[in-house]
């Protein structure tokens, strides 16, 4: 753990961020006049995985979903298309 004040946190808070995000650091702590006011940690990573096509299967498209693309085309442009 990694204690800084105040201005050297708001001097260098990128390279604080960069320690976290590469692991060089896990916590660290911004002190104000001495005291630990704050503790900076790194965001839990999201789950990485396959995401595209999550939801085939479970719905129909049906054949017409394209039928009205002109009228919400109007609508959006007011009424001139």
């Amino acid at each position: 753990m990694t204690a800084v004040n105040m201005l050297q946190a708001k001097s260098s808070l990128s390279r604080l961020v960069q320690a976290l995000e590469e692991g060089r650091e896990r916590e660290i702590v911004i002190a104000r006049n001495g005291r630990p006011a704050a503790r900076l940690v790194p965001l839990e990573a999201p789950p990485t995985g396959r995401r595209i096509g999550v939801a085939k299967g479970r719905f129909a498209v049906p054949d017409d979903i394209d039928a009205h693309n002109d009228e919400v085309a109007r609508l959006f442009l007011g009424g001139e298309a």
